[in-house]
């Protein structure tokens, strides 16, 4: 544990920003889920999750959780799934 006074603060903020990623981050892997899960089954709704996935792509890239190459061939990947 830190001593000095900003060290014992930046650890309190990182495991902060660590919990808010971690939840970012599963948000985007369930709804990625969610979507495939609904073309597999033929389920109606696919344009809604289809829109909710990319959207939570885009978030985490925004947010720096992902790079823009992962962000890119994530959404290439649902685009070439939505479209079969």
């Amino acid at each position: 544990m830190p001593i000095i006074k900003s060290a014992i603060e930046r650890v309190r903020v990182n495991e902060k920003a660590q919990v808010r990623n971690a939840a970012q981050m599963s948000t985007m892997r369930t709804t990625i889920k969610k979507f495939e899960a609904a073309k597999t089954a033929g389920a109606d709704n696919l344009d809604a999750l289809f829109k909710d996935a990319i959207s939570a792509i885009d978030r985490a890239h925004s947010k720096g959780l992902i790079k823009a190459n992962k962000a890119a061939r994530d959404k290439s990947r649902l685009s070439a799934r939505y479209a079969k």
